[in-house]
């Protein structure tokens, strides 16, 4: 039950995002920017020598920041103080790609760079 949540947030999420680029003619690249950019972690992760799955523990903590809902919350409140739409739909991206991942059984990493449980 908490993945079809965590999947009907990336949906709305994305949803959201799409319509104010759409509705506010603002531009796509910080929404594809965005929803792509947490999983830079990933690569910075790789190493040889490491367990199936795991991440090197050097990119655990950057991994962990990216994959918190708390920066891309703060991001579109602001953003929608501000009435900036560009960066209001690169946090619903966000949040949509943080959402997805979790829907998908992907959450945050242990020290070791490990999928907590």
């Amino acid at each position: 039950m908490k993945k079809l949540a965590y999947a009907g947030l990336g949906f709305l999420a994305t949803g959201l995002a799409i319509a104010v680029v759409v509705t506010q003619h603002a531009s796509w690249w910080q929404l594809v920017v965005f929803a792509i950019a947490p999983d830079i972690a990933l690569l910075v992760g790789m190493s040889p020598g490491l367990a199936r799955g795991q991440l090197h523990p050097r990119a655990v903590p950057f991994y962990n920041a990216v994959h918190r809902y708390w920066a891309p919350a703060v991001l579109v409140v602001i953003t929608y103080l501000l009435h900036s739409p560009e960066w209001m739909a690169a946090g619903l991206a966000w949040i949509a790609h943080i959402s997805f991942d979790r829907s998908l059984g992907f959450g945050l990493r242990t020290p070791e760079g490990f999928q907590r449980t």
